[in-house]
């Protein structure tokens, strides 16, 4: 099986497992990471198979979805590749990729999994929680969790653990201070840091806007 069919059946196994998914974290979401990822690679000395399919299997079962259980996603990623026959040597470095590119595994201090096929596909998986994506993928999740949109009474967590930052119910506005702020100078490639500054700046310009709306200034 030569590359484009590798990809072309990975594309469908991905389209149809999240055919049902929570719309900040199904196809479209994929495909737009999967995007980001070649744009991101064409600037990167990477093997590209191995880039193309850490972005498409990255969240084929996000731990969010699976009680927090973070090995069913790798388990699912690695028995689909060894169906396609793919050499051993790329499932593990996708399912390395899988295992290690969450914002959650970088608040593990144990983490210790690099390289730059990660560093890629993680950049590129951090600009979808950027900018006007981003901020629609936060609210439509917080809607999905039942969260309040803003408690002014409720103060962001600047320092969580990995397990509090799972556990959280917070309010949608405090997941912009304990992440989506914070991704900005956590990009690992200079492309991805270049396109995370005018995602970031926007949505600062959003925030200002909120605060403004809710207190009835304008």
């Amino acid at each position: 099986m030569n590359h484009s069919e590798i990809i072309l059946k990975t594309v469908a196994f991905v389209k149809q497992t999240l055919k049902d998914a929570e719309g900040g974290h199904d196809w479209f979401h994929i495909e737009r990471v999967y995007k980001n990822a070649l744009l991101i690679a064409n600037h990167e000395n990477v093997d590209t198979l191995v880039v193309q399919l850490g972005a498409l299997l990255h969240d084929i079962a996000d731990s969010k979805f699976h009680n927090g259980d973070e090995s069913i996603g790798p388990k699912i990623a690695s028995e689909f590749l060894e169906n396609l026959n793919i050499d051993k040597a790329t499932i593990q470095h996708v399912i390395k990729i899988i295992e290690n590119i969450s914002y959650s595994s970088s608040l593990d201090i144990n983490k210790t999994f690099r390289s730059h096929e990660l560093d890629v596909v993680q950049d590129a998986d951090r600009l979808d929680a950027l900018g006007a994506i981003g901020i629609a993928r936060a609210f439509n999740y917080g809607g999905f969790k039942d969260r309040a949109l803003y408690n002014p009474e409720i103060a962001p967590n600047l320092n969580m653990s990995k397990a509090e930052y799972k556990s959280s119910t917070a309010p949608t506005i405090n997941h912009f201070y304990e992440k989506l702020l914070l991704l900005k100078d956590k990009m690992n490639t200079k492309t991805g840091k270049k396109l995370a500054e005018k995602r970031h700046t926007f949505m600062l310009q959003y925030l200002e806007h909120f605060y403004a709306e809710w207190e009835g200034k304008q």
